[in-house]
């Protein structure tokens, strides 16, 4: 069992097909479904078969009896609270070709529980996989890192996914300021197993400069291995016994929405199945090549 942590939002996504016209219209589709990207990735975990349960919280709304559907519906098991007074998260997602913009209300992800993570690991699993929002949201931050360390406790792999680049860079201006030097995220998740982060989020991390350069930097803060998601050009695994890199295949890009939460539950689900760095890497590749190839953030829900 792998236990997926962290957020679940309702995603209203318009793929624009022209750019952004500020101040003006733009003509997109516009859709309205479940995100976040704890939950993206236990929905991908299920759609491959991995035995999966998403822990997070929800709004006592619609909103979130819709999105716990949905997971039910794609055969992901959950551990979640339901908090009165607090609205289901949402975030609209603006997306044109390989990019995308991202308008976040966090909602009650603010308020997982740890109650919650603890029920979860005491059914029993393998491996938990955290989202970064849930360390980057001050809230919600204490709940996150007491997920890793009882997660580490329990003798449980454990992996974080940096998240996004622009509140990597917001947390450090603001701990700076406070006349903390550093990146505090890499204290957070000191001791995990597997970190992931992109390319932009490796250079908020590590600073400017290779990604394997970057990668083995982050290795040594955290104590830990470090993926380094390249879109594209694939992805490279480093830590003390060096880098791997693996190349990715050009594909059509319909929507990017997703895609890393796609990469991550390929790589976790041959990581906890016992495959080695390289394949691991390949199925991370390609399960978010998949995924660039439909619009939204997860995979079709089977029909019913």
């Amino acid at each position: 069992m792998i236990l997926s942590v962290g957020d679940l939002v309702t995603d209203v996504l318009a793929v624009l097909r022209a750019p952004l016209a500020q101040g003006s219209d733009t003509p997109a589709t516009v859709h309205v479904a479940g995100g976040g990207q704890a939950a993206n990735t236990a929905a991908w975990l299920a759609a491959l078969g991995a035995p999966v349960t998403f822990v997070g919280a929800v709004g006592d709304d619609q909103a979130g009896r819709d999105r716990l559907a949905e997971l039910h519906q794609a055969g992901v098991r959950t551990q979640v609270s339901v908090r009165p007074g607090a609205s289901t998260g949402s975030i609209v997602v603006l997306t044109h070709g390989g990019e995308r913009t991202m308008i976040s209300d966090r909602g009650a992800n603010l308020l997982l529980a740890s109650s919650d993570v603890d029920a979860a690991i005491a059914q029993g699993a393998s491996l938990l996989h955290l989202s970064g929002y849930t360390l980057l949201d001050q809230p919600s931050r204490p709940t996150g890192r007491y997920a890793l360390a009882s997660a580490r406790a329990a003798g449980l792999r454990t992996c974080v996914d940096a998240a996004s680049a622009a509140p990597l860079y917001a947390v450090t201006t603001e701990l700076i300021e406070d006349g903390v030097t550093g990146h505090p995220f890499l204290d957070w998740v000191r001791g995990v197993d597997l970190l992931l982060a992109n390319a932009d989020e490796a250079t908020a991390l590590a600073g400017p400069g290779e990604p394997a350069d970057q990668a083995q930097r982050m290795s040594y803060a955290i104590g830990g291995d470090v993926v380094v998601k390249l879109g594209a050009h694939g992805a490279l695994w480093a830590g003390p016994a060096g880098v791997v890199h693996v190349t990715g295949d050009p594909v059509p890009i319909v929507d990017a929405t997703g895609a890393g939460d796609a990469f991550a539950a390929g790589l976790l689900a041959a990581w906890a199945a016992g495959a080695g760095q390289h394949d691991a890497l390949l199925a991370g590749c390609r399960l978010g090549a998949r995924a660039v190839g439909i619009v939204g953030a997860r995979p079709p829900l089977p029909s019913t």
